[in-house]
């Protein structure tokens, strides 16, 4: 069935964005009938799509060669909206997580990972990171969204692309351990080295 995109922006007449093929046979039945309504990947990159967290663990402070829990807080997001006169119902879901650790490491995930209880902060995870080298690095994520929209209470349809909703970065201290080991205890001299 071929399908005909247009956009209608308040106190405008529709404009014509483009055509397609949406369904390989007949199309569903809509309820109300009227104008053939669909969305295009233009329509979704122009929703108010809220970025995911990004969450850092331990913190803003991390150590050299421990393993960094980053991970992503995305959420399912719905919009209402109205096409050629017919209200339509929009969600978008999260498909792709894309962390950028700031050393030069990236990872692309359809896991958005999770917070760890603080017993556990230096176990790998899946979207974990471990730094080779003290510094100040900038992490970064992108999060991926797939949309789909109902017209009038209708079937669910796909909605073609995706849009790509950037988290503001978090910075994050790498700093390096040392362990020394001392003869002398603290209580019995309060000025030797390491009190």
């Amino acid at each position: 069935m071929l399908v005909n995109w247009y956009r209608q922006r308040p106190g405008s007449e529709p404009e014509r964005l483009d055509a397609g093929c949406l369904y390989p046979g007949q199309a569903p039945e809509r309820p109300g009938g009227g104008a053939v309504v669909g969305l295009g990947q233009r329509e979704l990159r122009e929703l108010p799509i809220a970025a995911a967290g990004l969450g850092l663990q331990p913190g803003r402070h991390t150590l050299r060669g421990a393993e960094t829990n980053v991970y992503a807080d995305p959420a399912v997001q719905s919009f209402r909206t109205t096409v050629l006169g017919r209200g339509v119902l929009v969600r978008v879901r999260p498909v792709e997580h894309r962390f950028d650790y700031g050393d030069g490491a990236s990872l692309a995930s359809a896991a958005p990972g999770g917070p760890l209880p603080q017993e556990r902060w230096g176990e790998r995870t899946a979207t974990s990171h471990r730094y080779t080298a003290t510094g100040e690095y900038l992490v970064g994520l992108v999060t991926v969204f797939a949309g789909e929209f109902s017209v009038e209470g209708g079937p669910w349809q796909p909605i073609p692309g995706t849009a790509e909703v950037p988290s503001p970065p978090r910075p994050v201290s790498v700093w390096r351990s040392e362990v020394r080991l001392y003869a002398q205890d603290c209580n019995t001299d309060p000025h030797g080295q390491g009190c």
